[in-house]
């Protein structure tokens, strides 16, 4: 399996990320379990979840993801061959974002305690504090690096200035320095990525590991309708995509997808891992089924009329 270099770390993860949102949300532990089993036996190395997934779903308080997520390791023993990313400063209870450094060094432990582990491969900034500034937030990852907590830093969801003014600070005040970017990036939610954020990440040598790689599971071609919406819990929010860009991308998803004899999901990602700027796209699947097609994914070499149809089937400009 092709290993990729995730910004200027020393992690090298395969071409593909399973996100862990579904975790104690849509699947509960023993499918997770199968799903993070059938990931690792594939090759794949980076696992991507955050303190609050899923405190949305009826009952959960946050956390059940990386409790599953440490249940998974402690009962494998595989701790060292998994690449964990979790991230930080989402609403866990608290009423509102918070990048203080109190928070972070507080919300780093009881990660660490859920995902039974010492340490955080990829600590990210989820969601973006403005109330704090960029230099208390680094100097906190600053602690949790030096005490051994937390080996590398990553920035998810922030706005160009926040994300520049972030860079600036780690290299002119010596701190931590964010070595990937988490945007929501995908065929059909392509402009807010491309449109600024994504000359900076290059420039930059960020590793682009995006989120909802498959728009909700529009893009596996799931639902054509609205009818379909009521196929799953997250069919909700996929209305949006349901318009003429949609249901052309779709076409054109089913076109390549017969061509190569695989999945409109294989080919979606296979398309984002051939963007130059994507280093390994986030996506989750709540079954071994669903699974196979994220693997053949990362297989999956697309030639270059493949990706000029998908460009121009989904272009924003």
């Amino acid at each position: 399996m092709e290993k990729r270099q995730l910004g200027q770390s020393d992690l090298k993860v395969a071409p593909l990320t399973l996100g862990g949102n579904v975790f104690g949300w849509t699947i509960d532990e023993a499918r997770s379990f199968e799903v993070l089993d059938g990931f690792v036996a594939a090759g794949f190395n980076l696992i991507d979840t955050a303190d609050v997934y899923s405190r949305w779903a009826p009952g959960n308080t946050g956390g059940e993801s990386e409790t599953i997520i440490g249940n998974w390791m402690k009962a494998r023993g595989n701790r060292e061959k998994v690449i964990i990313a979790t991230k930080v400063g989402g609403d866990m209870g608290q009423g509102k974002k918070d990048l203080s450094r109190s928070y972070i060094l507080k919300a780093a432990e009881d990660s660490l305690r859920r995902l039974q582990t010492d340490h955080i491969d990829l600590y990210q900034t989820h969601w973006d504090d403005d109330t704090t500034p960029v230099e208390e937030t680094l100097d906190a990852y600053q602690q949790l690096i030096k005490e051994g907590k937390v080996r590398w830093i990553g920035a998810s969801n922030l706005s160009p200035a926040r994300l520049t003014a972030s860079l600036e600070a780690s290299e002119q005040q010596g701190l931590p320095r964010y070595q990937t970017f988490q945007p929501h990036y995908n065929l059909y939610v392509r402009d807010q990525f491309e449109r600024e954020l994504e000359q900076i990440c290059i420039d930059q040598h960020l590793g682009v590991i995006n989120y909802y790689s498959l728009a909700s599971g529009f893009l596996t071609g799931k639902y054509r309708s609205k009818e379909d919406l009521s196929k799953s819990a997250r069919g909700g929010g996929v209305a949006n995509y349901l318009d003429e860009r949609g249901f052309k991308i779709l076409a054109a998803l089913d076109e390549i997808a017969a061509r190569y004899h695989t999945q409109p999901a294989s080919v979606a990602i296979a398309w984002l891992i051939a963007r130059p700027s994507v280093t390994a796209p986030i996506a989750s699947a709540t079954s071994t089924a669903q699974l196979q097609d994220l693997v053949a994914a990362a297989n999956l070499k697309l030639d270059a009329d493949a990706i000029t149809l998908l460009n121009e089937a989904s272009a924003w400009r």
